[in-house]
């Protein structure tokens, strides 16, 4: 899917399991600056100092609560790390690169 598709959909109540690689693949490919890491995608934020960081975070936590979809954060000085991961399926889906594509927006910037 694209970044404007993502955008447009919402984390939902999934029935199947978790991704396969290639699937994971072909989607981080619309997502500049998201990884793989383990059973997660994870995005590094940069800011210019805590408060920054910290209004980045309460704006996440906000929109993440509408999705009903909750990410690990590292939360640091002028730095914030975003894994989205979904538990329930036991590794990636959808609605981890749903939210990935929402924190992008919510950072103010494609990653591109």
């Amino acid at each position: 899917m694209s970044r404007a598709q993502l955008l447009a959909r919402k984390s939902r109540p999934l029935t199947g399991g978790a991704w396969s690689q290639t699937e994971i693949d072909a989607q981080l490919s619309e997502l500049p600056g998201w990884s793989r890491r383990e059973e997660t995608i994870e995005r590094g934020f940069a800011f210019g100092d805590y408060y920054e960081t910290m209004a980045f975070v309460n704006a996440l936590a906000w929109m993440v609560h509408g999705e009903d979809h909750h990410p690990e954060l590292l939360v640091q000085y002028n730095r914030c790390i975003v894994r989205f991961a979904t538990h329930a399926a036991g590794g990636i889906t959808e609605n981890d690169f749903v939210c990935a594509a929402k924190t992008d927006a919510v950072f103010g910037r494609s990653g591109s």
